[in-house]
């Protein structure tokens, strides 16, 4: 299931308390997901009874940022027990970039 994924929009998980927000937009067609469940636009009413599928309950941190090859970038503004994915994959935690040296 594809998504509008824009900058700015807020998505929430439909299996735990993960909440996120776009920072980058990437290609068309994308599903984020969490929990190894596609996210629900903020605001959507969440199905009941339903958890994170076992390889996908390692948790997100608030304040994470995670970035797809695609370009997709998103930030964590809450945590949850559900990993994010894109299209069935993992979604990396994004590389911090090195601070510069001050000789």
């Amino acid at each position: 299931m594809a998504q509008d994924l824009k900058p700015g929009s807020r998505w929430v998980s439909a299996v735990d308390d993960t909440e996120v927000i776009v920072v980058k937009p990437g290609g068309p067609g994308l599903s984020l997901e969490c929990g190894g469940h596609p996210m629900l636009a903020a605001g959507s009413e969440k199905p009941g009874g339903a958890g994170p599928d076992g390889d996908w309950a390692g948790g997100t941190a608030v304040g994470k940022r995670f970035e797809h090859d695609s370009g997709l970038e998103v930030l964590c503004t809450k945590a949850g027990a559900g990993t994010l994915g894109v299209d069935g994959q993992v979604l990396p935690l994004k590389e911090s970039k090195p601070l510069p040296s001050s000789d």
